[in-house]
């Protein structure tokens, strides 16, 4: 770990459990952390994303903006490659998987043959959000509002409160580290031991910084971690050495 973080330029800071660097424990149950931004988890062959946010780019373009439609292109051949690299049994994505509700009708025929190419062989679960509490059968796979799996909980919104055993999306995740007169900001994990937050997967998506207030009905005052996306690795870095944007 020791030569990516001289890679990272200022990232540090010990992990917040004795698993390796890109490890991240809750309750019990050990993940990857992929610097895409997405969850491996191996003991259940699983495949963890959240928001990706397909058909942000039509629904802009619709709206009058300049901004490219090719996100869900770009989206599903990031995700095509981590099926390939991992191999998972099961893809478990975690809500807000599109802009809107009618983002599955707006996917270009290639788009489509791609996301169905991706479930062949698969298990492939889309957990409802709240910019997509109904998803067509298009899409295919199963829609269900949360899955419970070995005893965690995985959904879109993290439940308010002191809760433990979640697995979460919706907030999109960001972090800043300001160290020796620099600053980087990233994408990245939040995790406390009892509940993980992922960043959002999709391509035209960004990032809400975790000290912002907004998470804190979720980790209060306490102690979390945060796991920020590099090119190659993820960096875990703790709350003491965070800033606000």
């Amino acid at each position: 770990m020791a030569k990516a973080q001289t890679d990272f330029g200022f990232a540090g800071g010990a992990p917040f459990s004795p698993h390796a660097p890109d490890e991240i424990a809750v309750c019990g149950k050990t993940f990857l952390a992929d610097p895409s931004g997405a969850l491996w988890w191996a003991q259940e062959q699983t495949l963890v994303v959240a928001d990706l946010h397909l058909e942000k780019g039509s629904a802009a373009a619709r709206a009058g903006s300049l901004l490219p439609p090719y996100d869900s292109r770009t989206t599903l051949l990031a995700l095509a490659a981590l099926v390939a690299r991992f191999g998972p049994s099961r893809v478990l994505a975690l809500g807000d998987s599109f802009h809107d509700e009618a983002g599955v009708s707006r996917m270009g025929e290639e788009e489509l043959e791609l996301l169905r190419g991706l479930q062949r062989g698969l298990e492939w679960l889309w957990i409802t959000g709240n910019h997509d509490p109904e998803i067509s059968p298009l899409a295919g796979g199963r829609v269900v509002p949360v899955a419970t799996l070995s005893g965690l909980k995985f959904r879109h919104e993290p439940a308010a409160g002191s809760v433990s055993h979640e697995i979460a999306g919706h907030l999109h995740p960001a972090a800043r580290l300001t160290r020796n007169g620099g600053s980087v900001r990233r994408k990245c994990f939040v995790a406390n031991g009892a509940r993980l937050v992922l960043p959002a997967f999709g391509a035209y998506t960004g990032g809400l910084n975790v000290l912002n207030p907004a998470f804190r009905p979720l980790f209060g005052q306490g102690d979390f971690m945060v796991w920020m996306l590099g090119g190659a690795t993820v960096y875990p870095v703790p709350r003491a050495r965070l800033g606000a944007d």
